[in-house]
């Protein structure tokens, strides 16, 4: 008589060996993470001192910029070359989603970063430390041995561990992550305790050598609750969807235009450089990330106009699309909080009885947060960059909820009608 099958159930997955192989990994990823992080950001924050804009108004800067600029579409050109880095690289929304980065690419996709952050480029450095915390915990993974699933886990944890420093907040990290990956079944409580473990880790060691970066970045002023702002937030939701369809479409037609030319990688990363150069000299506040640049534009918005707010609207829409279509590295997030903000103080301008915290934290949050798909993330980043009281908090919610919900049924409609379409039928039929 055979012996009966073992029914004893599996162990919960945190009494497994292989858990606390993950948890380990993670330790080691967030000190990873605080070390690169300090190390690229000290790097691009050594490099751009070449900038000072101190006339933030029409033609405020200076037409030798062009030359560094120029210059800096060489060097990213040549960097591109040297190290072998394709022509298209995946976004940092698609290492996230994919729960894997190239690891091939990754001193490539840093150099050339650096190289754009440090020539004013209009983007992002989380681009590269993702790449460089995902690069990371891919060779952990390889040498570990570890699973399909714990290999995404311990890539995930990696991005935490390189972003943990840089947005001054776990739960910012964290929400992020798993918004944009949505890692599924026993692996989403995976994910959720390897990036917590690293990105704290990343956190304490960033905050101990160079302090908060993002937290209270934006001093708003403050203003009182009022039952109608809930409304206000559904109608300054619907114009950041309106700011991210445009910047889509621009960002579209850009890519169209260079990739067009028919010039080598070098001359195409020239032209990029040479045109934010310009533009940057017309409106300075568009060159870099628009980090520091925002800080001006919520100073001193009152005295801008709304005509010169709309233009820089414009214009950093432009050269973002313009520096990711001719071959600069750098990641979506700081240009877009840049656009929502500028966005935020334009509407205050235009409609004055929208206090100004209002306007420019709910659009802060909108943009970025429509952008990327990463709502609640967004939420967060935007109340703890300005300090925004609980009953303030609930207007930006709505703002982020109307305007994703307002690009998601676009791209629904969008896809909807590329199914139906005769031409699609016939291709495929």
């Amino acid at each position: 008589m055979s012996a009966p099958p073992d029914s004893t159930p599996a162990p919960p997955f945190a009494q497994t060996p292989q858990f606390w192989v993950l948890m380990v990994n993670a330790v080691g990823l967030g000190v990873f993470g605080a070390v690169a992080a300090l190390l690229f950001m000290g790097l691009i924050g050594l490099g751009d001192n070449w900038y000072t804009a101190s006339d933030p108004g029409w033609f405020g800067g200076q037409w030798w910029w062009v030359g560094v600029t120029a210059a800096a579409g060489v060097v990213v050109g040549l960097l591109r070359r040297w190290t072998h880095l394709p022509a298209k690289i995946p976004s940092l929304i698609d290492d996230l989603q994919h729960g894997h980065v190239d690891r091939r690419s990754v001193p490539g996709i840093v150099a050339v970063s650096a190289a754009s952050l440090i020539g004013g480029a209009s983007l992002g450095p989380e681009q590269a430390l993702g790449s460089m915390g995902g690069g990371a915990a891919e060779w952990v993974s390889q040498r570990r041995r570890l699973t399909d699933e714990d290999s995404k886990v311990n890539t995930h944890a990696g991005f935490a561990g390189a972003y943990g420093g840089l947005f001054s907040s776990t739960v910012i990290v964290v929400m992020l992550i798993l918004e944009v990956a949505r890692p599924g079944g026993q692996r989403m409580a995976k994910t959720l305790a390897a990036t917590i473990v690293s990105s704290s880790v990343s956190f304490a060691i960033y905050f101990i050598v160079a302090g908060s970066f993002f937290l209270d970045a934006y001093q708003v002023p403050a203003y009182t609750f009022k039952d109608w702002q809930l409304l206000a937030g559904i109608g300054l939701g619907l114009f950041a969807a309106v700011v991210v369809t445009l910047l889509a479409t621009v960002m579209k037609l850009a890519a169209g235009m260079f990739g067009r030319l028919k010039v080598p990688a070098v001359v195409r990363s020239v032209i990029g450089g040479l045109a934010f150069g310009v533009v940057g000299v017309i409106l300075p506040l568009t060159m870099f990330t628009g980090s520091d640049q925002l800080k001006t534009v919520l100073e001193t918005g009152g005295t801008l106009g709304a005509g010169f707010l709309a233009a820089l609207v414009v214009a950093k829409i432009l050269t973002f699309a313009i520096s990711e279509a001719s071959g600069f590295v750098g990641g979506p997030i700081f240009p877009t909080l840049f656009i929502g903000g500028t966005a935020g103080v334009l509407v205050h301008q235009i409609i004055p009885g929208v206090p100004l915290g209002l306007a420019f934290t709910c659009l802060l949050a909108a943009v970025p947060g429509a952008m990327i798909s990463a709502p609640f993330a967004l939420v967060l980043l935007a109340a703890f960059m300005t300090q925004l009281g609980a009953l303030e908090t609930a207007p930006v919610l709505i703002a982020v909820i109307t305007a994703f919900l307002a690009m998601e049924s676009v791209k629904y409609v969008i896809t909807t009608r590329r199914r139906t379409s005769p031409s699609t039928n016939r291709a495929t039929g």
